[in-house]
């Protein structure tokens, strides 16, 4: 377990996307966090007091959160002297980076010196299977995207929030570092061998019967050359009644790649269903999410309007406008009844 209150870690980085894990922790574990740590110069902030690491202990935190996306997972030159000066400070450390903490012998060494825990978030199970593809009871919805980094651990967390607000049984099940540190549990799907993506899956949201759904959070895109084949992995194991698409609607290109052009969002919804039917013949898309951070509110909502209009699908930012009409939609494919509402005598 990793132990809260949280110290959020920025470092020196200049981009916004690299810093989504703390972000994603920033946004739905606010009350876990006491601040954030920044290197002198940097821009960014997630509006949390910004605080060295023995003031952060002073104030309470336990686990500094390495909450940052370097190029390849790895932990930096940089990343190591701060897990170093935190574990000095009484610091236990969390990451979510492919390269492990317990790895680097100074780091390992000084842990067990001071009595500290480094928890790497990256480490799958070692009982995973080969997925088989049979189908299974229950009802699952998975996020998929035109691009990775577009906010589909966002969106299905806040359909989770919002079928739950409606009487319905939904759970998060996550794939990715922020998610796993958000719900405590998860599994890490692109740390896993690329034969047991499906079967990680399957084990993830196993077969269901009491009407719930699972709300399996997607990771990278089909149309992205890195991470597709994580994207299909997931689509296969998750076996989904129902795909909601993520989208960022100012992005030029696939990130870290200007030479691939964004996927239209019929030519996305189109791939991801005929992709998805392999294991669920009946799948539906049940609408779209839209990550409208970068526009005005004016903006967004005619955005969204417009692509509605496009694609038949209910469209939303499901974080700045609500889910709401993205389980309509739901409730209408599914024929989900709300549960009835008591009245005071």
């Amino acid at each position: 377990m990793i132990q809260t209150p949280y110290l959020l870690y920025l470092g020196s980085t200049s981009d916004p996307l690299s810093i989504k894990t703390s972000r994603g922790i920033a946004m739905f574990r606010a009350d876990d966090c006491v601040g954030e740590f920044v290197h002198e110069g940097s821009t960014l902030t997630l509006g949390l007091p910004q605080m060295g690491f023995v003031q952060a202990v002073q104030a309470g935190a336990k686990t500094l959160i390495l909450g940052v996306a370097s190029a390849g997972g790895l932990l930096t030159d940089e990343l190591i002297a701060d897990a170093e000066a935190a574990l000095n400070a009484g610091l236990d450390i969390a990451s979510g980076l492919h390269n492990r903490l317990r790895d680097i012998p100074k780091l390992a060494e000084l842990a067990a010196q001071k009595g500290r825990t480094m928890i790497d978030v990256r480490d799958p199970a070692a009982n995973l299977k080969v997925g088989n593809g049979l189908p299974r009871e229950g009802r699952r919805l998975l996020t998929v995207g035109t691009d990775c980094s577009v906010g589909k651990m966002v969106a299905t967390l806040c359909i989770e929030q919002a079928m739950q607000a409606r009487g319905s049984l939904a759970d998060f099940r996550a794939t990715g570092q922020t998610g796993i540190m958000i719900a405590g549990s998860g599994v890490p799907v692109d740390a896993v061998i690329a034969d047991f993506i499906s079967g990680a899956i399957e084990q993830l949201a196993p077969a269901r019967t009491d009407g719930g759904w699972d709300l399996i959070e997607g990771q990278g895109s089909l149309f992205h050359p890195s991470f597709a084949g994580v994207s299909t992995g997931l689509l296969h194991g998750a076996q989904p009644s129902a795909i909601v698409i993520c989208h960022e609607p100012t992005r030029q290109h696939m990130r870290g790649l200007p030479h691939c052009p964004m996927p239209s969002l019929e030519r996305t919804i189109a791939a991801n269903l005929e992709q998805a039917r392999l294991t669920s013949p009946d799948v539906v898309a049940v609408g779209v999410a839209v990550n409208t951070s970068m526009l005005a509110e004016k903006d967004a909502r005619a955005m969204c309007d417009q692509i509605a209009e496009t694609t038949g699908l209910p469209c939303v930012d499901p974080y700045a406008q609500g889910a709401d009409l993205i389980i309509d939609r739901i409730e209408q494919c599914f024929a989900i009844s709300r549960p009835p509402t008591s009245l005071s005598a």
